[in-house]
């Protein structure tokens, strides 16, 4: 029986880096496409590359082409642009590239052995919910470019199911930190943790962007998923996608939300920095950014329920992990 080969497209950057190894220490065999603007080259060693930008004309043939040399099965999709504000700036450069390069991805697939997709989607989809916590059923009304990025991406997924057969899962990402192993911390500076260590490596005081949401402290709330968990709840679909492939079971498209259900301001966020860091932290308080929402926590029942999957690392270990892989 043939290993069976996954494809990660941006493999070498922070979320993907941790599946590529999750996949590797279970013997899969893994094929990387990847354009470097934001991951780590020696993340690659040893590893099937295609260096290219998902987003240009030339990427549905070199991709099928790397597809079928490595008769590969399944692809989980990463490579994006993931920064809310700069989306903001720039919406159309947004869509050409995050839609634009899943599009791609989907010509590339068309007629392959690839028969699973696995997606990285957001909770940016949701936009600012009437709930405490979103489900999936809720409805989905981002109010940045991004997260309708992602909702597009969504959708063209379920659309391409029944034509490409295949099977596809998008899932819906809270905010994830932490590092599972010290090498493969985040090191992009778009999100609120490398941010802040950002800003004390340069002797600076950690920012909060707005202290007057209609939040207990003020500042907002989001669901932190330790960059661990976020990788086995990848496993855990990609696993099932391939067991109804198995059996024969007709194409479908799925979405599941990845979070803790738990919220955390950001102002307990730099607490925890404060806490595994050592150091005394006063945040300066800055004006709102525009496309962020007060509150956005996750409800992750779906996903255990179907996948048997749940985090099991809290804001403490996500810290205290980033920090170690920061400092190493």
């Amino acid at each position: 029986m043939t290993t069976p080969c996954v494809l990660v497209t941006g493999g070498a950057g922070y979320i993907g880096s941790h599946v590529v190894r999750l996949l590797q220490e279970r013997g899969s065999r893994v094929v990387i496409v990847d354009d470097l603007s934001n991951g780590v080259r020696a993340r690659t060693e040893g590893i099937p590359t295609l260096e290219i930008d998902l987003a240009t004309d030339a990427a549905p043939s070199a991709v099928r082409t790397l597809i079928d040399e490595h008769a590969v099965d399944a692809v989980i999709h990463f490579a994006a642009r993931k920064q809310v504000g700069e989306s903001v700036q720039r919406p159309a450069w947004y869509y050409s590239q995050n839609v634009g390069s899943l599009a791609n991805l989907l010509l590339a697939i068309e007629g392959s052995t690839v028969g699973s997709v696995v997606f990285s989607s957001s909770a940016a989809v949701y936009g600012e919910p009437d709930t405490g916590a979103v489900a999936e059923d809720d409805p989905t009304r981002p109010i940045n470019p991004y997260g309708a990025t992602k909702l597009v991406g969504e959708q063209l997924l379920t659309a391409s199911v029944a034509p490409l057969g295949i099977s596809a899962t998008s899932l819906r990402y809270f905010n994830v930190a932490g590092a599972g192993w010290p090498d493969l911390g985040d090191t992009a500076v778009q999100n609120l943790v490398p941010m802040v260590f950002q800003r004390l490596d340069a002797g600076e005081q950690p920012r909060i962007f707005g202290d007057d949401y209609a939040t207990a402290d003020g500042t907002c709330i989001r669901d932190y998923i330790h960059v661990l968990d976020l990788a086995h709840a990848h496993l855990a679909a990609l696993d099932r996608l391939e067991t109804r492939r198995g059996e024969g079971a007709e194409p479908e498209a799925s979405v599941f939300n990845v979070g803790t259900g738990e919220g955390s301001s950001v102002r307990e966020v730099i607490e925890a920095i404060a806490r595994a860091s050592g150091r005394e932290l006063q945040p300066e308080i800055m004006p709102r950014r525009a496309g962020d929402p007060p509150k956005l926590i996750a409800d992750p029942a779906r996903i255990t329920e179907v996948l048997g999957w749940r985090a099991r690392r809290g804001l403490d270990e996500i810290v205290a992990s980033a920090w170690q892989a920061h400092t190493a």
